[in-house]
Parts: structure tokens; sequence; C-alpha cells
């Protein structure tokens, strides 16, 4: 295998492994082609029946109107076909001079058609409008249920989980289950009713002339089986090379400035060029097989139409039915047929819609943070915090934290150093109750933090954390996120202690700004600056700081760490460190090894030890 095949075969393992995470990629050929099958199609069906009987007034009134409509259109050619029999009786009386033709009789005739078939327009437009109304209002409480299952999701659902894949399932999934939702209902109801109604007209006519009709449906299901069978394995293969193309794009441009100082400009080409023609070919091989349909059953049609007319015509020589009825006939034929076709395409939208749905409903039904009713008043607890033979692993059979024990007095500023992946971030994360210990205990005030409301922890704390995040919105709204009612000047006062209120009047509409999607439109340490201030603003009781200061200037950090102390005096405050020249002035530091503390002390007492700590410090400052 050539090494450019050995890429190939690669991006194809890791596209693969993107589909395992729910990766499909958008556009309409990512929303209207299955992808994956659903695990469990017959349970999912029926979750998704269960949610949709919230809405089954209408689906009930949608299924009178997809009757009213068939019916309608049923009855149009069996009238219509009077007037065909009116009109060929008065030609034939004209020529044997016993009569004529009787136009008024017609016109009655052709008017009362007229009426059916706008009377089942009609109920075909009002069908549409209450399956559009029950498809995309399911689409709002599916969005609005993950909106509000996300809040209930613990932290270790999302650490577990990309980012990507949520996203896909209240977008893509969510909206691929509308559309084929509306579409698949819709089918499903027109042409069932369809089938039963056409037949049922079709043997009152001539009961032969429907049994040899009847002989199309085993011919066109097994066409349309060997159809379907070849093409969605072109069609899945369309998908997965689709994926492929999409994820080395967005990889290739991802990394544009790597791939040129690399100069892998020509790999890269190549890499395409081959992926692309495999799309090429999977796609026209999927298109041309899913094209055969309609004509295949055409031919079908058309044959049935022939034997029809044969057989009519001896009936009509023989008296047994009408010229009208010939006429009637041929047209319940044709519309015999397409429905068939239909269902056909309602049996894959199905599997596309229990695809989605299978995913939302996942997410949905993954394991929520217990509700607790704790009535602990966090206001009256202290600030001390107590780490007491904590032990804890996001795998419970490996410990990250294995025994760790410290006391921080209220009003200590503690710093957490050590080597990546030591338990510093994982600490923090205990203290907030993001996730709880499985051994020893963290107290707040002597009360175990498993003793109080997740929420009320997790308001006892003001967060810089290095990862900026801000939202669409004003840099004021970004300012006040975590104190909502502040006013105006407090928001400003704020800034100024954060040493943000010069660039933010330099911005245009100043504290007004729009900051854009993904905050692109200001400088990574200018964020940084907007979440210190937000952290001024909330005036917490106690403070987590990860590397707060990592994304400034060292100009700018020294006087925001003189704006840091004044913010920490008087709160308990623990500072993740990786500079350790910001943690010189902490009360206490905690060196953290492996899950457990192997130093502690003040700055000055850690250095004179010469240990670990000794040993991190000067390799930052050594010269």
């Amino acid at each position: 295998m050539s090494e450019h095949d050995e890429a190939q075969a690669r991006q194809l393992e890791r596209t693969a492994q993107r589909k395992k995470r729910g990766y499909r990629p958008g556009g309409p050929a990512g929303r209207m082609i299955v992808t994956e099958k659903p695990r469990d199609f017959k349970g999912t069906v029926g979750k998704l029946v269960r949610f949709l009987g919230r809405f089954k007034f209408a689906v009930f009134a949608a299924f009178v109107f997809a009757i009213g409509s068939t019916v309608f259109a049923v009855i149009g050619p069996k009238v219509l076909s009077t007037a065909t029999t009116e009109l060929f009786g008065g030609i034939v009386a004209k020529v044997e001079g016993t009569g004529g033709i009787n136009f008024e009789a017609i016109w009655a005739i052709l008017l009362t058609t007229l009426a059916i078939y706008l009377g089942a327009a009609a109920c075909m437009f009002v069908q549409g409008l209450i399956l559009t109304y029950v498809s995309q209002k399911t689409c709002y409480e599916f969005r609005r249920e993950i909106s509000e299952k996300i809040d209930r999701l613990p932290v270790g659902y999302f650490e577990r989980t990309s980012t990507g894949d949520t996203l896909s399932r209240i977008t893509n999934d969510v909206d691929t289950l509308g559309q084929s939702l509306n579409q698949g209902i819709s089918e499903l109801l027109r042409a069932v009713v369809t089938i039963v109604g056409v037949l049922a007209v079709m043997l009152s006519i001539n009961v032969v002339m429907t049994l040899v009709t009847l002989l199309i449906v085993p011919a066109s299901l097994v066409c349309i089986r060997v159809i379907v069978k070849r093409s969605q394995k072109q069609f899945y293969a369309q998908q997965a090379n689709l994926g492929a193309i999409d994820g080395l794009i967005e990889e290739t441009f991802s990394g544009h400035a790597i791939v040129k100082a690399f100069g892998r400009e020509q790999a890269a080409i190549d890499e395409f060029n081959a992926t692309n023609e495999r799309l090429y070919e999977s796609a026209w091989k999927s298109q041309f097989l899913s094209g055969l349909m309609r004509p295949v059953m055409d031919v079908i049609g058309n044959l049935g139409y022939v034997v029809v007319a044969i057989m009519g015509s001896v009936f009509a020589v023989q008296g047994v039915i009408t010229v009208g009825d010939i006429q009637a006939f041929i047209q319940y034929v044709k519309n015999f047929t397409q429905p068939i076709t239909q269902l056909a395409q309602v049996a894959n939208v199905l599997q596309m819609t229990a695809a989605a749905a299978e995913r939302v409903f996942e997410f949905l039904e993954a394991e929520e943070e217990p509700v607790e009713e704790l009535s602990v008043d966090t206001d009256e607890l202290s600030c001390d915090v107590e780490f007491d033979h904590v032990r804890f692993g996001y795998d419970p059979e490996k410990a990250i934290i294995k025994d760790f024990s410290a006391k921080v007095a209220e009003g200590q500023t503690v710093a957490f150093v050590g080597p990546t992946g030591a338990g510093k971030t994982t600490l923090v994360k205990l203290l907030m109750r993001f996730y709880d210990v499985q051994g020893g205990a963290i107290r707040v005030g002597g009360v175990d933090v498993r003793d109080i409301a997740r929420e009320d922890v997790r308001a006892m704390y003001g967060m810089v954390l290095q990862d900026t995040w801000l939202f669409h919105g004003t840099v004021r709204e970004n300012i006040a996120y975590g104190k909502p009612d502040a006013t105006d000047e407090e928001v400003e006062e704020a800034a100024r202690r954060a040493f943000a209120h010069h660039f933010i009047e330099t911005l245009p509409g100043g504290y007004d700004c729009m900051i854009n999607e993904d905050a692109s439109n200001i400088s990574a340490g200018q964020r940084q600056l907007l979440t210190i201030a937000r952290a001024f603003l909330s005036d917490r009781r106690m403070l987590v700081l990860d590397e707060a200061t990592s994304s400034v200037d060292t100009r700018t950090e020294e006087r925001i760490q003189q704006a840091m102390d004044d913010l920490m005096a008087g709160r308990t405050s623990f500072v993740i460190a990786h500079r350790l020249s910001t943690i010189r002035n902490a009360d206490l530091i905690l060196v953290i090894r492996e899950g457990d503390i192997v130093e502690q002390g003040s700055h000055d007492e850690l250095l004179a030890a010469g240990g670990f700590y000794a040993e991190l410090y000067n390799a930052q400052f050594s010269e």
C-alpha cells in the first residue's frame, strides 16, 4: 500500500470514529441520507409515538383531512368517467339518428368534478398545514427539552462527550427529525388512505381487472427491493466519503500554516483528489441507481395500463362495463401504483427519522445530577475549608487524588502547584461539586459540601479561568454575567479595578461594543481582562483563579496582580499557578504530585527547604 493510500485509509478511519460519536456532515446531503441505522428501531419509534401523543388531536385532524383529500381524489375519476360515458353515448345516438350529446349534463358533471378536486386540494392544504405545525412544534419541544437537559447534566458528561456531538443532536438531528417527520407522516397517511380508497373503487368497477392490477404490487416490491438494496450501499459509501472529504478540508484548513511550513501542500492536494474521486464514484452510482426507481415503476405501470385497456375493451364489447369505466379504471391504476412507490420512500424516511430520534432520546435520557433538597444556609457558614483524606478518580479504579488532606483558614490565599496531571484542577472541581469525592470529605465552615446544594456551593465562588469564556453580547453584558442587576457604574468600576476600562473605551461603542460568537474581535489578553472584571463585579466570598493572568503582558500582569491582591483580601482564595512568580505572596502553597501533597508552606519556606518546589521555581527562573 502506498503512502497516499495509507493516508486515505487513516482518513476513513477518522471518519468512522466521528460517525461513532454521532458526527454527520451538514448540508442537504448530510441531513437527508441515513448515515447510521437505529440500534432499536421499534423502541425508538415507540418513544417517538408517545412523544407525539401530546399532539394527538392535531395528528388525528391531519388524518381526517388526509382521508377527506383522498376520498375526493378517488371519487373524482369515477365522477369524471360519467362525462365520458355521456359523451360517448351522445355521439353513438347522434350517429344512429336517435338523439344527440347532452351538453348540459356534461357541464354539470365537469363542474361537479372541479368542485371535488378543489375540495381535495383544500383538504390537502389543511393537512399539510397541520403536519407542518406538528413537526415544527416537535422540533421546538425537543430543542427546549435538550436546552433544559443541558443544565441538569453533570459536568462529567460534557468531559466525556465532544461539544460537536451535543451540537449535532440539538441542530442536525432535531432538524432531520422535523423534516423527515413532516414528510414521513404526510406521505404515509396519504399513501395508505389512497391505496385503500382506490382499491375499494376499483373493486366496485370490476373485480377481475382489479385482481389483475394487484399483480403489479409484487412486481413493484421486487424491483424496489433490488434497487434500494444496491443504491443504499452506494449512499452509505457516498456519506462515508463525504465525511472523509469534509474532515480532510477541516483538518487541512485549520492546520494550513503547518501544512505550508512542512511543505506538504502537494500531499494534501493528492489526498484531497483521491478522496474526491471516491466521492464522485459513489455519488454518481447512488444517484443513478436511485434514479432508476421512477422509470422502472413507470414501465410496470404502463404494462398495467396495457393489460387493463385490453381487458376493458373485451368487457366493454361484452357490455360488462362502460367506456367511461375503462377511462376511470386506467386512471385508478396510476393512482394505485404511485402510493406504492411512496411507501418505499416512506420506509427510508422512517429509518432516517428513527436514527435521528434515537440520538435525541439518548441525550434526553442521559443520567442527570440527582435532585437535592438541602437547606444549609451558606451565608451563616465561615469560609474555612478542610480537605479530609480526600480520594477521587474519574475512573474509580484509578485514583488521581489518593489521600489529600489540608486545612485552609478563612481569608487565606492557597496556591496549588505541581506538574501537569497532578490533580490541581480536579481539586477545584471537587471544591465546587462538579464531582463528589469518593473517599474522605471536603468541608466548608465545618459542613460537608455534599450536605449543601450544588448551586449554593457554586454561588460561594467567583471564578477566573485560563480558558476565557465570553458570549455573543455587549461588553457590559459579559462583565455583568455574574451579577445581572449591576448598575452601569458598578460595571465600569469593576472594569477599572481589572485595568480593562482603558481598552474598553477604545472599542467601537465602548461598553456597548458587541462581542461576536467566538470573541475573535478582541485579543486573548483583553478577553481575560473582561473575565477578571466579571469576578470583581460578582464579589463572591471565595475565589478560584486558574492561571488568571496567562494571556496578558508582563506590565499588565503586575498591575492586575495588585488588583487581585485587593480582590483576594479577606476572601478564601484558591489559585492554580504555573508561573510561580504569581504566587509568591500566597499564605499557603500546596505542592501536589501524583495526587498527594508532597510539600506545603510559604514561598520562602519552600525555597529554603530545597525540595520539589525549589526545583520547579529554579527551573523557571534559572539563567
